[in-house]
This record gives C-alpha cells, sequence and structure tokens, in this order.
C-alpha cells in the first residue's frame, strides 16, 4: 500500500496527494517531486497516510527531500523573477500584445519559466513565445488568468483591512451568489459586496450555512 503524502507548490495554493515512497517524510519538509512538467520543489503540510481509496490511483511521486543545493538555487531563481517580467513587459509592448503581465515564476531549477497574464479575450502569443524562449533559454509557458486568480497572484488588503483571504489561506474558490448575500440581509445594491478582484467577496459563503 502506497504511502500519500499532502503537498503544495506554492503559498495558498492547492493541497496535492502525492507518492511518498519510504521516506517517512515530516510536515513543513521540503520534497521535490516529479510532475507531468518536470521536478517541483513543495512543502508537506499533511501527514503520512495509507488510504486504501487510492490504491489504483497513479500519483505524482516524490524523487528526494529537497536539499540545500535545492534550495540555493530556488531562492536563486526567485531573485530572477522581476528581472524577467520586467524583460516580459518590454516584448509584450514591442508586439503590441493586448496582455496585462502579472507575475514570472521559475521553476526551482530554472528548467521552466511561466508567465502569468490577464486579457478581455484569447491572444496570439506564439511569436512571444518563441521570442521569450531565444531570450532565456528556457523553456516557457504563458498562462491565461481569470479575474479572481489575478487578485490571487497579486495580493492586496480586503475591505476588512487583513490580507486577502485568497492571497494568503483559500486554497479553492466556492461558487458566491447574490443569494447568500440576501440570506445574511445585506443591500444587494451596495457596492461594497465585491472584492478587489470585481467580484462578490468570498467571505459571504463564510457564513451562509448558519443565516440559511
Amino acid at each position: 500500500m502506497q504511502t500519500v503524502v499532502g503537498v503544495r507548490f506554492r503559498r495558498a495554493g492547492r493541497i496535492e496527494l502525492v507518492d511518498a515512497g519510504d521516506l517517512g517524510l515530516e510536515l513543513t519538509e521540503r520534497v521535490i517531486v516529479e510532475t507531468a512538467k518536470g521536478p517541483e520543489m513543495a512543502v508537506v503540510v499533511s501527514a503520512p497516510t495509507q488510504p486504501e481509496f487510492l490504491e489504483q490511483r497513479a500519483l505524482p511521486r516524490v524523487i528526494r527531500r529537497a536539499g540545500a543545493h535545492d534550495i540555493e538555487l530556488q531562492v536563486a531563481y526567485r531573485r530572477r523573477e522581476r528581472d524577467a517580467a520586467h524583460r516580459c513587459r518590454e516584448r509584450i509592448a514591442a508586439h503590441g500584445l493586448p496582455m496585462k503581465l502579472l507575475r514570472a515564476e521559475f521553476a526551482f531549477d530554472g528548467s521552466r519559466l511561466t508567465f502569468y497574464f490577464s486579457a478581455d479575450g484569447r491572444v496570439d502569443f506564439r511569436a512571444l513565445v518563441r521570442d521569450l524562449a531565444s531570450t532565456f533559454r528556457t523553456r516557457i509557458e504563458l498562462r491565461q488568468v481569470g479575474p479572481r486568480d489575478e487578485t490571487k497572484l497579486m495580493g492586496g488588503c480586503g475591505r476588512c483591512g487583513l490580507a486577502l483571504c485568497c492571497s494568503c489561506w483559500l486554497k479553492d474558490f466556492s461558487p458566491v451568489s447574490m443569494r447568500m448575500a440576501k440570506n445574511q440581509d445585506l443591500p444587494l445594491t451596495d457596492n461594497r459586496l465585491s472584492g478587489v478582484c470585481g467580484r462578490l467577496m468570498c467571505c459571504l459563503a463564510y457564513e451562509n450555512a448558519t443565516y440559511r
């Protein structure tokens, strides 16, 4: 029976189940996981278990514990992300593309560079990808995100005065509707029901069951 742990690849990211093998991992340890896109560094966030319902399911495998060299590599590439984003914005402007760059993110070992962007519609960025690949000499991925994911990536402060839930701990976006506001006797025309992303605030769902 395989030993499974839950890991996060990024802060406030979704918890992914991975095969820990016989490593005997503990909480907060950093590990290298073999994913469909190549090796990625992750943090163990749930204790090892051996769930029977996952016996027939192929899970990403933990290759090894992250060593000092792996962590140094990640830190070095994190420092290069701001410059990568700046250079990408220059190339977007040169190609005249209607897109807003949000973040550049290197894989821990620099084997892949992902650019997150938002746009009103579909964008043909094939020429941009070739340009960026020749500039950075690594595998390039461009990923378009919606308003909620854009806010999660950028972070910020909510109406409550605290850091946005989505950027610091909220793993998934649950459906939020105006009926939830109605259940709580909130004025439906109040623009304060909208969050930084312009969508209904996620916190409307937190106590909806109680009000209902």
